[in-house]
């Protein structure tokens, strides 16, 4: 039964791994749609002064792509603090067996 909850705990590890890269790529991604749109106002806009529309969008561009990174970093630290608590279920498990 313990072998069972190793595993499971693992296999909510990974998943949570996969999640924390998902998230991370879908941060990146709207961070590069507000580049594209930055990079593409001017073309679309035919007004004076575009060029804030631009810097607009580059800088949230950039604050997406800072807070997207950092909550990717956080997140990795605490899973693998979260991992280091999965084979004390073995050591309990062969103590109780002794």
């Amino acid at each position: 039964m313990n072998k069972d909850l190793i595993l499971r705990e693992r296999l909510a590890l990974q998943r949570t791994i996969l999640a924390n890269q998902s998230t991370f790529l879908a941060f990146l991604r709207t961070s590069m749609y507000f580049a594209v749109a930055g990079v593409s106002v001017n073309q679309l806009l035919e007004i004076r002064d575009a060029y804030i529309y631009e810097y607009a969008f580059f800088t949230t561009s950039a604050i997406v792509l800072v807070v997207g990174t950092v909550n990717f970093f956080v997140h990795k630290k605490k899973i693998a603090q979260s991992e280091r608590h999965v084979g004390n279920y073995q050591l309990d498990f062969e103590n109780k067996k002794n």
